[in-house]
C-alpha cells in the first residue's frame, strides 16, 4: 500500500521536528501573509497535498520491481536524507531568527525541495503519473507560497535576509 511510503515522512516532518525543537514546529506550520493570486495558489497547493497523502492510500506498490522501482526509491530515500537534514537545521535557527544553517547554506528552501523530491520518488514507486501531476501542482503552487515567505523574511529580518538572498539560491 503506497501510504506506507509516507510513515517516514511524517517520522521526520512531525516527530523528529518536535523532538529537537517543539517551538519548531509552530514555527513550520506559519503561513507568511497571503496577497493577491498567493491565496488561490495557497489553496491549490492544500488540494494538492490532500490528493498525494489520500491518493497514497490507494495507490499499490508493484511487486514486480524493475529499474524503475530502482529508480523511484533512491530518490524517496534521496528526499527523505533532505528532509532530515532540512528539519535538523530547521529546528536551531541562528541568532538572527532565520535559518543560514546545514542545507540552508546551499538552499533557502530545502524543505520544499525534500518535499518534491520525496513525492516524486512516491510518484515513480507506485508508478502513478496521477500522482506526479499533484506532486507538480503541489510544486508549482509552492512556489508562490515561497514568494510570500521570502517577502515576509525581508520584512522580519531586513537587510540580513537580503543578503542572504543574494548568497543561497532560493531552490539549489
Amino acid at each position: 500500500m503506497g501510504l506506507l511510503l509516507l510513515i517516514p515522512f511524517f517520522l521526520v516532518r512531525f516527530s523528529l521536528l518536535a523532538l529537537l525543537n517543539k517551538d519548531a514546529v509552530k514555527r513550520a506550520a506559519h503561513f507568511a501573509p497571503l496577497e493577491g493570486g498567493e491565496r488561490a495558489a495557497y489553496w491549490l497547493y492544500q488540494g494538492a497535498t490532500a490528493a498525494i497523502i489520500v491518493g497514497l492510500g490507494f495507490l499499490e506498490i508493484p511487486s514486480a520491481q524493475g529499474w524503475r522501482f530502482g529508480a523511484g526509491l533512491a530518490i524517496y530515500v534521496l528526499g527523505l536524507v533532505l528532509l532530515t537534514l532540512s528539519v535538523i537545521a530547521f529546528a536551531a535557527p541562528t541568532e538572527n531568527g532565520f535559518h543560514q544553517n546545514g542545507v540552508y547554506r546551499l538552499s533557502r528552501n530545502p524543505m520544499y525541495v525534500a518535499y518534491f523530491v520525496f513525492f516524486t520518488g512516491c510518484a515513480l514507486v507506485t508508478r502513478s503519473w496521477k500522482l506526479f501531476s499533484f506532486v507538480l501542482l503541489f510544486q508549482v503552487t509552492g512556489h508562490w507560497i515561497i514568494l510570500s515567505e521570502e517577502r515576509w523574511c525581508v520584512q522580519q529580518f531586513g537587510e540580513a535576509y537580503l543578503r542572504y538572498q543574494e548568497r543561497v539560491r532560493r531552490y539549489l
